[in-house]
């Protein structure tokens, strides 16, 4: 049992039930069990050592199989871009981690095409694993990416269960993907392949998918059949259910693993009930020591990234839901020193660009945690806006809040104070904004300071860039990571303390 090496409690263990308790192997079902993760971009440990560490997760797999072999490992995306360590290795990392540990099944997430094309084929080359991805279009070869298959059945014991995977619509806004890549609707894919796999005798179906939990929810309206969705690109823990179906996402970087036992009815195939418990990946849990190939193949880097740049003296807020929602500490920090490397009036910074999700304590600072928090590398580029425009920009930045729980758009800014409403109409969001203190008029001027994703490639969907005069090329441009580390060495004794203003309110 998992009670062999985790210590749990009300406080760290959170069991929970679905339509009846836990009860043993019945003649009549097949029991198989499920351990999910998602968003998972580092195999080592994350806060501080206390959470995470694919070493760990390996552990609880061999466990797990103990209780029942016939267990399957499967992720929800985003895994090998973007890191630290993926700068260098570009994602091979990764790849070779999940080996290791035995993954099964990984959906397709957006970030998997940070990388170039020719990359991720290699990386899903490499892969000991199957890659899912129905709805990811290749105009060139005019087939699913990367010949993935469309869906997966595996029979255990007499009974097939089937899984497919789908990813979010905005990748290409959200990604570095190339334009002969196309995501097609989800529904429309799902409504397509699920009588295919009933035809191949599957009666119970998984759904492995990166998308928002706005997006699961009208998957499992849309499209009939699904019996559980695992899915991923939050980065928290989220638990709901949409039409009957139960949807499941765990925190990032494997600080949890979900188990999920699935009782099959023999005779007909159908799920008949489930049972699920959510695992705190803890520094309690042993490192398994077949991961150890893996550690001492890379120690040289991770060494590397321990190197001091600076000390921070108040906790810094670095945590994904807060960078996408609200203004924060860090998100100052980074967006002044944006404005300050290219002398601009305005620091515009994508909180889906500051990727550490995490929060850090008063102490040092290390090269890992700049490349954590800033790891794309990024161009700062300089342009020139209207007030209008800029208007436009700040009414993007703010539109999916209210229905998306961490859009990637949401900004953080320096120079720049706004006020918003996301429960407003369209274009009616934004009730308030001032640069250096002046309220913000159409006819107005103004520079900004921004990666170059959002100009060039109208990354997060702000294509009103297009139309911006482009002062500073991203060729000529300091990248964001440096500007980081160098603030950071220019505040006094190397130490930083940036604190919340009252740049952004939100009044919803």
């Amino acid at each position: 049992m998992l009670s062999k090496f985790l210590k749990t409690s009300a406080a760290t263990f959170l069991f929970l039930i679905l339509a009846v308790s836990a009860f043993p192997q019945q003649s009549d079902t097949v029991r198989i069990t499920l351990l999910h993760l998602n968003d998972t971009y580092q195999f080592t440990p994350v806060d501080g050592g206390t959470r995470g560490g694919l070493a760990r997760v390996m552990t609880i797999k061999q466990e797990t199989l103990k209780e029942n072999p016939n267990t399957f490992m499967t992720l929800g995306g985003d895994t090998v871009s973007p890191s630290v360590e993926t700068r260098t290795f570009r994602g091979k990392q990764m790849i070779e981690a999940w080996n290791q540990i035995g993954l099964d099944y990984s959906v397709l997430g957006n970030h998997e095409f940070d990388i170039k094309t020719e990359e991720i084929l290699e990386r899903i080359k490499e892969s000991k694993f199957t890659w899912l991805g129905s709805n990811v279009f290749d105009t060139k070869t005019r087939k699913i990416f990367a010949d993935l298959p469309t869906f997966v059945i595996r029979e255990v014991n007499g009974v097939k269960i089937g899984f497919f995977g789908v990813l979010l619509p905005e990748t290409k806004e959200t990604s570095s993907m190339e334009d002969h890549l196309q995501i097609e609707d989800y529904c429309k894919t799902a409504n397509t392949i699920i009588p295919q796999m009933k035809a191949a005798g599957a009666n119970t179906i998984i759904a492995l998918t990166h998308l928002s939990m706005f997006q699961d929810k009208h998957l499992a309206r849309c499209a009939a059949g699904i019996d559980l969705i695992l899915g991923g690109h939050e980065h928290t823990l989220l638990q709901s259910a949409s039409n009957g179906t139960p949807i499941f996402k765990m925190w990032a970087d494997a600080r949890q693993v979900g188990k999920f036992d699935l009782f099959i009815d023999k005779k007909t195939g159908k799920l008949q009930s489930m049972d699920w418990e959510v695992i705190p990946v803890t520094n309690e849990i042993a490192d398994a020591p077949g991961f150890a190939p893996v550690m001492a193949k890379y120690k040289d880097i991770l060494e590397q990234l321990e190197v001091r740049v600076g000390a921070t003296s108040v906790p810094l807020d670095a945590l994904s839901h807060s960078v996408r929602s609200k203004e924060t500490d860090i998100g100052n920090f980074i967006a002044d020193a944006y404005r300050k490397a290219v002398d601009a009036d305005i620091g515009f910074v994508n909180g889906g660009s500051i990727r550490a999700d995490l929060s850090y304590n008063p102490g040092p600072l290390t090269k890992r945690d700049v490349l954590s928090m800033l790891p794309f590398n990024n161009p700062i580029v300089k342009v020139e806006v209207s007030g209008k425009m800029l208007m436009e920009i700040l009414e993007h930045s703010v539109a999916r809040s209210a229905e998306d729980n961490e859009p990637g758009r949401f900004p953080q800014v320096s120079g720049i104070k706004f006020t918003f409403d996301a429960g407003k109409l369209p274009g009616q969001r934004i009730l308030e904004a001032t640069v250096n203190g002046k309220k913000v008029t159409d006819e107005a001027i103004y520079t900004l300071a921004t990666s170059d994703f959002l100009v060039t490639r109208g990354g997060d969907g702000y294509t009103m860039f297009k139309n911006a005069k482009v002062l500073l090329k991203a060729e000529d441009a300091p990248k964001d990571s440096e500007v980081f580390e160098k603030a950071i060495k220019g505040s006094p004794d190397a130490t930083i303390s940036p604190r919340v203003e009252g740049r952004i309110k939100r009044l919803n």
